[in-house]
């Protein structure tokens, strides 16, 4: 694998793993310090290397070690984040105090000041986005919610689109991870140790964060990636311990709109 020469001076001949966790297409390069992130160029991989600069010191976050773009081609080196996912078995066997610390994560995310955010993630930036993805057919049609096409759903992702477009709620705009799921969440003593992926995070509504952990909390404690179910715990604590009452409309229209991404 060719890197660019001012990686390879610091990775060559490190030992490696490569992470398998996680959709996006991106290939994770694991060091004993460092994690290397490659992957096809984009807005989105464009707005990560903004965004970390941007919340060194904001939040915890990886340190950007090195950052280019070549060609078609992002190249992310970073320090390693400490701790564990917040999908490890550690904390789904201990699911109260997984909760516990997930709300506190998005409290967290929520603290951050949006007055001098480089990057708006509201839905008309998302919605332009997802224009874009459903006329390129980028839109995955198999890693998607059980009934979000087919018979009672949507025709296709451009239903979708004009579903999503018709039936926008009116937004709420904090600082938002935008892909808020429990891979993304580390942790380690009792608290956040770290937030990765950060390609989407910028200004939007607080329930993108809410729908997305919410689903990812649901499907981690049912065993849906192969881990073991963990029955009688109900998810929806996460709202007790957030202090809100669910607004169920609009965790449905963000987790339809991630559907597109």
């Amino acid at each position: 694998m060719k890197l660019p020469e001012e990686i390879e001076a610091i990775v060559g001949g490190k030992a490696f793993s490569v992470d398998q966790v996680g959709l996006s297409g991106s290939k994770i390069i694991c060091y004993e310090n460092m994690v290397l992130k490659i992957e096809h160029r984009g807005e989105e991989s464009d707005a990560e290397h903004r965004m970390m600069a941007w919340l060194s010191g904001r939040l915890p976050v990886p340190r950007v070690l090195f950052s280019r773009t070549e060609g078609e081609t992002s190249y992310l080196l970073m320090s390693r984040t400490e701790g564990e996912m917040a999908c490890a078995r550690t904390y789904l066997d201990d699911p109260r105090r997984l909760v516990r610390l997930l709300a506190q994560g998005l409290r967290e995310l929520w603290a951050v000041d949006i007055s001098e955010c480089p990057c708006r993630q509201t839905l008309d930036e998302k919605l332009r986005l997802a224009e874009i993805r459903v006329k390129n057919r980028l839109c995955d049609l198999e890693h998607v919610e059980p009934g979000t096409y087919g018979e009672n759903g949507f025709a296709s992702p451009a239903e979708l689109l004009e579903w999503l477009k018709r039936n926008r709620p009116a937004e709420e705009l904090v600082f938002s991870h935008g892909d808020c799921c429990l891979p993304n969440v580390f942790l380690r003593d009792n608290e956040i140790s770290g937030f990765i992926d950060l390609g989407r995070s910028g200004i939007a509504d607080r329930y993108q964060d809410i729908a997305l952990c919410y689903r990812s909390l649901r499907d981690n404690l049912a065993g849906k990636f192969g881990g073991e179910c963990r029955p009688g715990f109900d998810p929806c604590r996460l709202f007790d311990e957030l202090q809100i009452k669910p607004d169920w409309e609009k965790i449905r229209y963000f987790i339809l709109l991630d559907e597109l991404f």
